[in-house]
């Protein structure tokens, strides 16, 4: 029995596989077909137009922050009920943690998930030669499958052909179709402050023209053969999605177009481990329910809703005072952020925000930080220990400025540019800029419904 699942990749950042992608997906809705959609990496941006072309919660497949097994766990999860799942590359097919290796790469995921692969190439101002790029991914390395091939920024029909014939006579896979350079539908530039406008629909008719273009000249029906692939072995282990407990504690889950930056598994292992969980939204200024054992503010972009975030003191009161009062509380970066005393926007306008982290945020036009983090726990912290390991992502505009003499530092982080200390621990707060995959360290949620079961009795 055959499955339909197949990875987009690029052979480089900046080729259109996000825009082929969505095309792709919105193509195949049209066709009345169930689509999954999957990005490799920890980016939270373009499975947000995923979930909003599809339907359905696009997921993180990243093989750095997480082990080959549980990778698998979350595309069968995911797979569950999809006609074809789609899985978007990240930067170029063979680019990852180490340029020494695939780890990290897209090439990895398609490895780990036996999925055919489809290369999207940028066939701008040149004819043969793309062939030679194509070549040179196929011999690069034994273990991807690299099936066929989308030429991307066309000038016409014509080249497109030019291209079609050379790839497919030097390199023996399909050209499965294309898009052409002049079309003016560039995806919008992706920042974060562009997800509640996905959320609200507003790209709705961008997602259909795209599904539309790709229609015409993609062979969707050649790409749905290239996809066939054999069942994956399922894993002897227990999913991390099975239920494990009854429902015995809760937490809040901060969650609104200031806060939404959560991978779905996150959620999904908190409940499999037997938490309720209770959504309140602090832009619509809803206080936290007054019968939660936890809170767990996530990441996003409070600084793009700063002054009603600032305006809103039911909630910041709620929050200041759970937190005093012991809750036990994860922050991460946008979390982090709304805890401090205020923000300060580009146009260094000042907003005060909730008020138990002392010191306060600003924000920069350059990126302050990126890339993926190694986390250990620091004496204190609740929910890591200083000899477990967990593993995250970090990227932010912003830069936290304290005078507090003694910072107490939530965790240690190592990245490329070697280890730092960072974020803050106050009460049973652990609050930074680094976003955990709870994934990557199970022992995470099972020390944090640990002591949100201590505070019950506690309280």
């Amino acid at each position: 029995m055959t499955e339909k699942r197949i990875v987009i990749a690029g052979t480089g950042s900046g080729v259109g596989k996000t825009t082929l992608t969505i095309g792709i997906m919105s193509a195949l809705r049209k066709r009345g077909l169930t689509v999954q959609g999957f990005k490799c990496g920890p980016d939270y941006i373009d499975p947000s137009y995923h979930t909003a072309v599809t339907n359905r919660v696009s997921r993180n497949l990243d093989s750095w922050m997480l082990s080959k097994e549980i990778v698998l766990d979350i595309f069968t999860h995911g797979s569950q009920g999809a006609d074809i799942s789609i899985m978007e590359g990240v930067m170029g097919f063979f680019d990852g943690k180490n340029p020494k290796t695939n780890e990290g790469s897209t090439a990895e995921i398609s490895m780990i998930t036996e999925s055919p692969v489809l290369l999207v190439v940028n066939c701008a101002s040149m004819a043969r030669s793309a062939a030679a790029i194509v070549k040179g991914f196929q011999l690069f390395a034994d273990g991807p499958n690299i099936v066929g091939v989308i030429a991307n920024k066309v000038g016409s029909e014509g080249h497109f052909n030019l291209v079609k014939t050379a790839i497919e006579q030097e390199c023996q896979i399909p050209v499965i179709g294309y898009l052409k350079r002049e079309l003016d539908i560039e995806i919008p530039e992706r920042h974060l402050g562009l997800i509640p406008s996905i959320e609200r629909g507003e790209l709705d008719p961008f997602f259909d023209k795209l599904g539309e273009l790709v229609l015409e000249t993609v062979d969707i029906e050649q790409l749905l053969t290239l996809s066939q692939a054999g069942p994956l072995n399922k894993n002897e282990t227990v999913s991390l999605f099975e239920n494990k407990n009854e429902k015995s504690i809760k937490i809040a889950v901060a969650k609104d177009a200031a806060f939404n930056f959560y991978y779905p598994e996150n959620l999904e292992i908190l409940e499999s481990y037997g938490v309720e969980i209770v959504y309140f939204s602090p832009l619509a200024d809803e206080p936290i329910p007054s019968d939660i054992d936890g809170l767990y503010i996530g990441g996003g972009f409070p600084e793009e809703f700063a002054s009603e975030l600032s305006q809103n003191q039911l909630v910041k009161a709620s929050i200041k005072k759970a937190i005093e009062q012991g809750l036990p509380t994860l922050a991460e970066c946008g979390g982090f952020m709304y805890l401090t005393e205020s923000i300060e926007t580009t146009q260094k306008a000042r907003y005060e925000m909730v008020g138990i982290i002392s010191g306060e945020v600003k924000m920069q036009s350059k990126r302050a930080a990126l890339g993926y983090r190694e986390i250990s726990g620091r004496n204190g912290n609740i929910l890591i220990g200083e000899h477990q390991k967990a593993r995250g992502h970090e990227f932010h505009y912003s830069t936290f400025h304290t005078d507090e003499a003694n910072i107490q530092y939530a965790y240690e982080t190592k990245g490329m540019r070697g280890t730092k200390l960072e974020g803050y621990l106050k009460h049973n707060l652990v609050a930074g800029y680094t976003h955990f995959h709870f994934a990557s360290c199970p022992d995470m949620v099972e020390n944090w419904i640990k002591y949100c079961k201590g505070m019950k009795t506690y309280g």
